[in-house]
């Protein structure tokens, strides 16, 4: 018997298919930097156990280690945990469950990868046994405060666009690749102070830490476990959280929602808003913040332009794509504020 270890559904028939379910999904992410001595062999397995269990979502392995975020159907909940534990790599790694739920993924992905985060880093550039100290929500909290601490969102613009702790200095660069030496970049000269490092789920802090450290950053820390993991614990022991907004998710919710706060604006309108979505129109499907207003007005579309293209057949948006002149190159719509 072959078992099937890629998935051959076109993407509609998937959403369909997510759809038509009756039972409610977990959303949670997992990561460990270990050493993989087959990342191959080790995908195949975990493709197969994933597929069988119906989870969705999307599993990066490396020679460097494993990272995932995905949907578990609630109902092999149970099942999961127990299979996680048999895997060899992974079977002691904390697992995180998202903030808020929603419907995240609606296929599974299992790729084999050079990095679990795409920093494109030389291995003499960082010792993954010489990280910074990690620090849980009270003493994250506690640090915020003290003087000459710097805290560095280690995300992308647009992730802090919609959500960060407050006085965080934020990277204006959008891709991963570019971020550790713009981090490097602000902090020359202030080598000796705290630094306080966050992400999403803590990943991108792990390798970014021992970069900062190998490069002559004396006082490296992060938040344990990320904003996943700080929020809740806050709501566990009802600490005011300073993290306000958004917590920006890379699945199908694009975002959860941390403290009531909206800090960001509408990038057609400039009224506060903080929903992200994608670009209606297939040729562009840029990132970017919009309204309720504007999303409607522009039916989900970033302007008129992409507006009128989406309303055209789909033939004949099928032929201007192959016009490379008619595909938006960029990854992330900027407001003219930014």
């Amino acid at each position: 018997m072959v078992i099937k270890l890629y998935n051959k559904k076109s993407k509609q028939e998937l959403i369909n298919n997510l759809n038509l379910e009756s039972f409610k999904r977990i959303t949670c992410s997992f990561y460990n930097y270990i050493p993989i001595e087959s990342p191959q062999v080790l995908r195949d397995h975990i493709y197969s156990i994933f597929e069988s269990l119906k989870i969705f979502g999307r599993v990066y392995i490396a020679s460097e280690g494993v990272n995932a975020q995905i949907s578990v159907p609630d109902y092999f909940w149970v099942k999961f945990i127990e299979e996680i534990k048999k895997i060899k790599n992974i079977k002691n790694i904390p697992i995180k469950k998202a903030v808020n739920e929603g419907t995240s993924f609606y296929k599974l992905v299992v790729k084999v990868k050079k990095e679990i985060v795409a920093y494109g880093l030389s291995e003499d550039l960082y010792d993954m046994n010489q990280v910074g100290q990690h620090l849980n929500h009270r003493e994250f909290n506690k640090a915020i405060e003290e003087e000459s601490t710097i805290v560095i969102d280690m995300r992308n613009f647009y992730e802090s666009e919609v959500g960060r702790f407050k006085n965080a200095e934020i990277p204006l660069v959008e891709k991963s690749k570019d971020l550790l030496p713009e981090v490097r970049r602000m902090l020359n000269g202030r080598e000796d102070n705290k630094v306080l490092l966050y992400c999403t789920g803590g990943i991108r802090c792990e390798k970014a830490s021992s970069y900062l450290i190998k490069s002559g950053v004396n006082n490296v820390k992060q938040l344990h476990g990320g904003i996943i993991q700080y929020a809740h614990n806050i709501r566990k022991d009802g600490i005011k959280s300073k993290f306000i907004g958004k917590n920006f998710v890379f699945d199908s919710r694009l975002g959860e929602r941390i403290t009531d706060d909206v800090i960001a604006d509408c990038h057609n309108c400039g009224k506060p808003s903080d929903n992200h979505h994608d670009c209606n129109y297939d040729a562009c499907h840029i990132l970017f913040i919009q309204c309720v207003g504007c999303s409607t007005k522009l039916d989900g579309c970033c302007s008129e332009e992409c507006k009128e293209n989406a309303s055209k057949p789909i033939e004949e948006q099928k032929e201007m794509r192959k016009d490379p002149k008619n595909i938006i190159k960029k990854r992330y719509f900027r407001s003219p504020k930014n």
